[in-house]
């Protein structure tokens, strides 16, 4: 098997269904997911403590699951009745579980917060805002064209797994999380949330 096949040579590249333009909507779409993956694993690489494996674990998953995400997008449109997908309700389902899980040990927020603490923690916040580019693309892409809606909810209920999980490695490695000097107490009764919807 050759890497370049020189098919695409004329801007041009298959879906599941079809041949579109390399910077068709569809492709960007699944493009970005490629690019959190990408950056997922640079989040796991950086969880080389021990006390970090459960999260290590974790986000070798999701990299598999990431990869299923693109899968999905990847149907040109006609195609997407015919479909079979990988992307399941009971992803999202897991993904509540671990960021419930994270909340119940992370301290309280009183204040927003800035991205950092440990590098595993920066990694992680990294891909939350990758995750949320990602996002806003697919809601696009839905606008023009048929997705998988699974796919979607998948995608925004991981940007909050990734704030959770950057609190938990700050917590596990005992790195204070870096409160924005200029908030207001704008979680008052401390609740444990996250930043995002």
């Amino acid at each position: 098997m050759n890497i370049y096949t020189r098919t695409g040579d004329q801007g041009l590249t298959a879906l599941k269904g079809g041949r579109v333009a390399k910077d068709h909507i569809r492709v960007h779409t699944y493009g970005e997911l490629d690019e959190l993956n990408a950056f997922t694993a640079v989040a796991h690489a950086a969880c080389d403590d021990e006390r970090l494996q459960g999260l290590r674990e974790q986000l070798l998953q999701i990299q598999h699951e990431l990869f299923d995400c693109g899968s999905d997008l990847a149907f040109a449109d006609e195609s997407q009745g015919k479909a079979v997908f990988k992307v399941m309700p009971e992803m999202v389902t897991n993904l509540e579980k671990w960021i419930d899980q994270h909340e119940a040990d992370n301290a309280p927020l009183t204040r927003f917060i800035l991205p950092g603490g440990h590098p595993a923690a920066a990694a992680l916040h990294v891909c939350r805002t990758v995750c949320r580019r990602a996002e806003r693309s697919i809601v696009t892409l839905s606008h023009q064209e048929s997705i998988h809606q699974e796919v979607l909810k998948y995608v925004n209920r991981l940007s909050d797994y990734f704030f959770t999980a950057a609190r938990r490695v700050n917590g596990l490695t005992m790195v204070e999380d870096v409160e924005y000097a200029r908030s207001a107490h704008v979680f008052r009764t401390g609740v444990k949330k996250g930043q995002h919807e």
